[in-house]
């Protein structure tokens, strides 16, 4: 056996933190001797999982029983030997020795995500083998970003709905609340404003308060059970409108603060989002308008290209991680935008505590933040303006 503590450091270093789908990952294994030892084999392996886990508890008389519901999901697993073991150990001398190695990442991977019943994760972990001595591991985690490009036709189109509430009090009619929501896109970026047109007519006898907020699914998935947990990212309150009035909204500003992007490509794990506008009516549930909504990596092209071809030009950048916000602003509650048998009818703003309470530790590790908006489509400034020395032609001569 071989004398303990000769070897000083075992250690997987990569390249880069974050990486996309299809890109190469690239490394080394470092190892330092105190003295020279015998290896039998050095191996690297390069994994990434989604895992899903969750314990329901049922009660069957005067006991407990409790069912797992958990699932898996691999997207990588590569491995390969830096030392090959071929029946006879190999001599390392004292000393600091690097390994390099590289992986291909296959086309399709999920995003990095930590959620409260789930995780999609990726590591590379190094195995040292020798001769009659346990193996000495060392593991490093990297990010995965899977690119979501907002130029294709299907995140482009626009997304609009209407809905309509009668309000009752007491089996009494009280009349009729309606709102009628439009954007002008499906996919967007983190950072960017959606400009929210609208129009909620109050034809109640009562004042009614409307709201636009910026829902998160995480749905979780095992044997065949889904898991939800919703959170609010962010939202706006309007003005309270007056019984028999009309508000408008002209592209009312909502900013998508730093979150992670759509999760769509992984069976067990989804992370969705969607623009919800609300009414809040007295005496009754409020009334909810829902439209779907796409968080992606590539942002808008500045000369808004709708085309395949445009958009196959972009690469992920992922700059944005050494510009991650040190803290966020707390959400509201979840209760206090959408209507939930649950919920409070007051929609007093929450403390911050328990706002912090709901987002239950970070959902994704690595947020993306975008600073600046894409320009305008065209200009409205005349590039070749008519001089004033110049005398107007009449167009009657």
């Amino acid at each position: 056996m071989q004398p303990p503590g000769l070897v000083q450091r075992l250690a997987v270093r990569l390249q880069d933190a974050a990486h996309g789908s299809g890109q190469l990952l690239h490394g080394w294994v470092q190892l330092e001797l105190r003295r020279a030892l015998r290896v039998r084999a050095l191996e690297v392996c390069a994994r990434g999982m989604a895992t899903v886990h969750w314990l329901e508890s049922r009660s069957i008389g005067l006991n407990v029983v409790y069912r797992d519901y958990t699932s898996c999901q691999t997207f990588l697993y590569r491995r390969r030997q830096l030392i090959p073991d071929n029946g006879e150990a190999t001599v390392l001398q004292a000393g600091r020795h690097e390994f390099p190695f590289t992986f291909q990442l296959p086309e399709t991977l999920a995003t990095s995500f930590e959620g409260k019943h789930g995780s999609v994760r990726y590591w590379v972990k190094a195995k040292l083998h020798r001769p009659w001595s346990t193996v000495k591991k060392a593991k490093k985690e990297f990010t995965v970003i899977e690119p979501i490009d907002i130029n294709t036709p299907a995140l482009l189109a626009p997304q609009a709905g209407a809905k309509e509430k009668l309000a009752r009090a007491w089996y009494c009619n009280r009349g009729q609340v309606s709102v009628t929501a439009k954007i002008d896109r499906k996919g967007y970026t983190p950072g960017e404003v959606i400009p929210i047109f609208a129009e909620i007519d109050n034809c109640t006898s009562r004042a009614v308060v409307p709201k636009a907020a910026i829902i998160q699914t995480q749905t979780f998935i095992a044997r065949g059970t889904k898991k939800q947990k919703k959170s609010v990212v962010t939202s706006i309150t309007g003005d309270p409108i007056p019984a028999g009035k009309r508000e408008v909204w002209h592209g009312r500003a909502l900013k998508i603060p730093p979150v992670g992007p759509s999760i769509l490509q992984c069976r067990i794990i989804q992370v969705e989002y969607s623009l919800k506008v609300c009414v809040d009516i007295p005496g009754t549930s409020k009334l909810l308008l829902e439209l779907p909504l796409v968080i992606g990596t590539i942002p808008l092209h500045p000369f808004g290209s709708r085309t395949s071809s445009v958009s196959s030009q972009y690469s992920v950048n992922l700059d944005w991680l050494s510009t991650i916000p040190e803290q966020l602003e707390a959400p509201p509650e979840y209760s206090a935008v959408v209507s939930s048998p649950e919920a409070e009818q007051s929609l007093a703003p929450p403390c911050r505590s328990e706002l912090w309470d709901i987002l239950e530790g970070p959902f994704f590790t690595y947020i993306q933040e975008f600073r600046f908006r894409p320009p305008p489509l065209y200009s409205e400034v005349d590039p070749n303006p008519t001089s004033d020395a110049i005398r107007p032609r009449c167009m009657t001569c």
